[in-house]
């Protein structure tokens, strides 16, 4: 069984270099006052890549690009076509998604590309667009085209904060440290209540860094479904409910990857007491999160002697997600 790691980040060297200055040094992107992300030159060498993959027994990165996520169709593209580079000249190790703008007309040229061109299984996006979020008609056909052409989504915190919260993330670095988290709470709501897996019944979503925790409050939002006890007139905005509970579609429609949480082994036992095992994915986060040899392959050493099921362990190295990056 091939491990797979279905959260590594890449991004092309002409968009981080030149942001770096002489002596390579990490350099943060702020936006509005607020920490955004993180460029140094891990990005993009590839050798570090694959290093730190070998040290880890990872057969296959998964890759996506924060840049890419949320961009504009011209930056998408230029990704997309760095990454198809990547992917050919390293055979069999990179499955990279496709990057996307839905907001301009030309994404289904550039999805129909990266499929039928390249292979790329699947899509990345960010848990919101600026303004328009996951559940926005406006998605609904990208989401349909992905279904008709076997691709799951990937979808990981916004890069940047959404806008008018700079107040709310003023300090202390907490729009990375957790309002990506509360990002990815809100867009898993979004995705099952909005009724987007009810419009679109074989969507395949991998919702990353393990739902932002979501396994911890999904007892809350369950409760939250009763919308006649709270008090919600039908027709509310607030009193919309799916067709069927929460767990129906986390059984069928979602994914959760085990990123964004630095390799701690807790926090996939924190999510197994809600999520059935068969649908978390591994993920690393590399090289944003960890971003050396001995911390990824710690990661999996220490996620391999957990005391967890043997079948449980290697569903999550790879059984789990095997079919969605099966395709081209």
């Amino acid at each position: 069984m091939q491990v797979v790691d279905f959260h590594i980040h890449y991004a092309p060297e002409d968009m981080v270099r030149p942001n770096l200055g002489e002596d390579a040094r990490p350099v943060l992107a702020m936006r509005h006052g607020i920490p955004s992300h993180t460029q140094h030159e891990g990005l993009f060498r590839i050798d570090r890549h694959l290093e730190c993959m070998d040290a880890a027994g990872i057969d296959v990165g998964v890759l996506s690009s924060g840049a890419g996520m949320g961009a504009d169709h011209e930056t998408c593209a230029h990704i997309n076509a760095d990454l198809a580079h990547v992917a050919a000249s390293h055979p069999g190790r990179f499955r990279p998604l496709a990057h996307v703008d839905p907001r301009d007309d030309r994404w289904k040229r550039e999805m129909a590309m990266c499929a039928d061109e390249h292979g790329f299984p699947g899509l990345a996006f960010p848990s919101s667009f600026e303004s328009l979020t996951l559940d926005d008609p406006l998605l609904l056909p990208v989401y349909e085209e992905a279904v008709r052409r076997e691709m799951f989504v990937f979808v990981h915190p916004a890069i940047r904060m959404p806008e008018g919260l700079a107040h709310y993330y003023d300090r202390y670095d907490l729009y990375r440290c957790v309002g990506r988290e509360h990002e990815l709470v809100v867009a898993t709501v979004r995705l099952v209540a909005g009724g987007v897996f009810d419009r679109v019944p074989g969507l395949q979503v991998v919702m990353s860094h393990l739902g932002g925790g979501i396994g911890a409050i999904i007892e809350r939002i369950r409760g939250y479904q009763d919308k006649a006890h709270l008090g919600l007139a039908p027709g509310s905005p607030h009193a919309t409910v799916a067709a069927h509970p929460f767990d129906y579609y986390f059984d069928r429609n979602m994914f959760f990857d085990t990123g964004g949480v630095y390799g701690s082994v807790k926090a996939i036992r924190a999510a197994l007491t809600e999520i059935r095992a068969e649908r978390i994915v591994f993920g690393t986060d590399y090289p944003q999160e960890i971003r050396d040899a001995e911390t990824m392959a710690r990661f999996t050493q220490h996620l391999r002697a957990s005391g967890l099921p043997g079948a449980v362990v290697e569903g999550i190295l790879g059984g789990n997600g095997a079919h969605l990056i099966a395709r081209g």
